[in-house]
């Protein structure tokens, strides 16, 4: 981890920095954040997340995040690149105590599209989870194994926004960007308090495009304050 940077006085960005170049088959990987009682941190990384060709063993990565009464969490990773042969398995958990904030999202890409190369053999193993003080959230798993990606319907990008505690004005404001991203396929719901933002593309710039306008357009209602992009974006 690098040092916090203070670009809005009393709300640290910290770059989350892997040491390697990317994970093999057999690394594991496993990030633990906490957040204390009315504490807020942004979390983003200066790159994706790569995962490469394995020769049998299974990468894991697993994250837990763990958000205390009346805290608030961005979480905005740069994305996950799986790598042709790449064997991965994944756990994200979120757990919100009462009163906890959190926007964040994850972008899976499969192969590099901007190369031509397709996820051509592999197999990714994902499970999210949401937990929300008052309310069953979200949980979910995802198995894709290549070169089928039709539980994708054959994109190379897919991606999901979470935020909450969110309500029907920021479902109705997430679906306007929607329909102004262009994006391919993308779709928004409200669990209770949770929204849930589901895209599909072969696109990268033009998600990530679409996911920073919502961070930006969700934080003022979420997080009580206009949004300050991480500098390690425009480099």
């Amino acid at each position: 981890m690098q040092r916090p940077f203070y670009p809005e006085d009393d709300l640290p960005h910290v770059y989350l920095l892997h040491p390697p170049g990317g994970v093999v088959g057999g690394d594991r990987l496993h990030l633990n954040v906490t957040l204390g009682a009315g504490s807020r941190a942004l979390l983003t990384m200066p790159g994706a997340t790569k995962f490469y060709r394995s020769a049998g063993a299974q990468a894991v990565l697993t994250q837990h995040f763990t958000l205390g009464a009346d805290s608030a969490l961005e979480w905005l990773p740069q994305g996950n690149i799986f790598f042709p042969g790449a064997r991965v398995k994944m756990q994200t958990e979120f757990s919100l105590a009462p009163g906890a904030r959190l926007i964040g999202f994850e972008t899976l890409c499969f192969g590099r599209p901007v190369m031509a190369e397709r996820f051509s053999e592999g197999e990714l193993d994902a499970r999210l989870h949401i937990g929300l003080p008052a309310s069953a959230g979200l949980i979910e798993r995802l198995r894709v194994t290549g070169p089928a990606l039709d539980k994708l319907g054959g994109y190379p990008l897919s991606a999901t926004l979470l935020a909450a505690p969110a309500d029907e004005a920021m479902l109705a404001l997430t679906r306007t960007h929607i329909a102004a991203a262009g994006v391919i396929a993308a779709g928004a719901t409200l669990l209770d308090e949770l929204l849930v933002v589901r895209a599909l593309e072969d696109d990268n710039q033009r998600l990530q495009g679409m996911l920073h306008r919502m961070w930006s357009a969700l934080r003022p209602g979420i997080m009580g304050r206009n949004a300050v992009a991480p500098r390690i974006w425009s480099t």
